[in-house]
């Protein structure tokens, strides 16, 4: 299935192979779900002249299997690219073309990589041997060297528009609950398509978080809830509603799509409150699995919750307790 919303890039990307003016080495930017794997894999198949070629990036994509082509990724059971596959991936760059049509290789993503495995590519990504198309793809771009910018052309992918993302979703699987789940996934369709699994797990999780707000609910029999759930799921969910509260607390009135909570409740808590447990729940988020204790961290912000917020910017914090519970 065609990916709409990339079609000024695909032009764009044929045109530069019309010209002959390809850049050797890209970088790919833009949010989760917006299809940068979809668009490396359609580059790499117009750069290897592999038979079947769409005229745009597919969904679902499906990585070209090619001798000329390396697609580094983390090795299983770890989080980062190493310098050992790096120096392996410069090592393959430097071999001819099994093909005669040049060589190609995608880092994904390429802020998992180390900084000596980044250091490792430096030299590769300004003088690339032969015919070589390196692609980096970053969901994330705050962990990547700027010395990596300065060797890259960026391109850059934004979701669509709302309208567009929503009538491409409803080819996909019509009458899903598709406008929740592009909320939810931040407008990127390609995210919506895992989210909308979670549209009725967020809307449970959205009653129990107004109910325990309003005091028609335990905290600790919500937590216990809870724990059954994806951890990563439920700070990320909480995150953002939090977000939103924070947006319509600082707002000029107006109804925000997607707030589980009524506004009632927010005018009784104080907005530097807010922030500060947005703080304690993206500490969370940032903690390796297995750290701390999630029952523990659940009911300890859920009771906050339930007070209101009240001892939020109090010593000791909660962010302290919570995020440590369990050590």
């Amino acid at each position: 299935m065609d990916i709409k919303w990339h079609c000024s890039f695909a032009q764009n990307w044929l045109d530069r192979i019309e010209q002959g003016r390809l850049p050797h080495a890209v970088i790919l930017i833009g949010p989760p779900g917006v299809g940068k794997r979809a668009a490396a894999a359609w580059m790499v198949t117009r750069k290897l002249q592999v038979s079947k070629q769409a005229e745009l990036p597919q969904y679902p994509f499906e990585r070209p299997d090619h001798p000329d082509l390396q697609w580094i990724e983390a090795a299983e059971a770890k989080e980062a690219i190493g310098i050992g596959q790096i120096r392996a991936l410069v090592d393959d760059l430097g071999l001819t073309s099994y093909a005669g049509g040049g060589k190609a290789a995608v880092i994904d993503p390429a802020n998992a990589m180390t900084n000596n495995a980044a250091n490792s590519l430096l030299k590769t990504l300004e003088e690339p041997p032969g015919d070589t198309l390196i692609i980096l793809i970053a969901d994330r771009t705050g962990r990547l060297p700027a010395t990596i910018f300065s060797r890259c052309q960026r391109i850059e992918f934004a979701p669509p528009s709302a309208i567009d993302g929503l009538a491409w979703l409803d080819h996909v699987q019509p009458n899903a609950a598709w406008a929740e789940a592009l909320r939810a996934a931040g407008g990127a369709p390609l995210a919506a398509v895992s989210a909308v699994d979670q549209v009725a797990t967020g809307a449970a999780m959205a009653r129990d978080f107004a109910a325990v707000a309003a005091g028609r609910g335990s905290a600790l029999e919500t937590a216990a809830s809870w724990t059954k759930i994806e951890p990563a799921f439920v700070f990320d969910w909480l995150a953002r509603q939090v977000q939103l509260a924070i947006q319509a607390a600082s707002g000029s009135g107006a109804q925000v799509a997607g707030l589980a909570i009524d506004e009632s409740v927010l005018r009784r808590m104080d907005r530097r409150n807010l922030f500060c447990y947005l703080d304690i729940i993206n500490r969370l988020r940032g903690q390796p699995a297995g750290s701390y204790n999630v029952q523990l961290a659940l009911e300890g912000l859920l009771m906050d919750w339930a007070e209101g917020l009240e001892g939020c910017g109090r010593e000791p914090a909660i962010g302290w307790n919570t995020a440590n519970a369990g050590k």
